[in-house]
């Protein structure tokens, strides 16, 4: 299967995640999510993952929200810097920018949400 972003719910769920609606984005993609088959599957699981963190950090969760981001930066280790029109290496790095605010107790507001390009 390949990842079409230009129509359908992926299209409506990366819509939906530039304008901050993760929780209407993760629902979006779990809907591709589950007719997916591998490696696929992880890479949108991955993505889902993203989602939901940032969801949790709108209410405040930042443990939930550290956690999440910890498992998508997990199933996003084994793709190549560029995966299914995404650009994987930048999106890696803007996760870890994320988790060392964590770390230092900075949920900032001053970070950019980490964009799905």
């Amino acid at each position: 299967m390949s990842l079409d972003w230009s129509s359908g719910a992926l299209a409506e769920g990366l819509e939906c995640y530039r304008t901050g609606e993760f929780f209407l984005a993760h629902e979006h993609w779990e809907t591709v999510w589950l007719k997916c088959e591998e490696p696929e599957k992880t890479f949108l699981q991955a993505l889902i993952q993203i989602t939901a963190a940032f969801h949790h950090l709108r209410r405040k969760n930042l443990r939930g929200a550290s956690s999440l981001l910890r498992g998508a930066l997990r199933r996003l280790h084994p793709f190549p810097d560029s995966y299914g029109g995404i650009d994987v290496s930048a999106l890696r790095n803007s996760l870890y920018e994320w988790l060392r605010a964590f770390d230092r107790g900075e949920a900032s507001s001053d970070l950019a949400i980490p964009r799905i390009r």
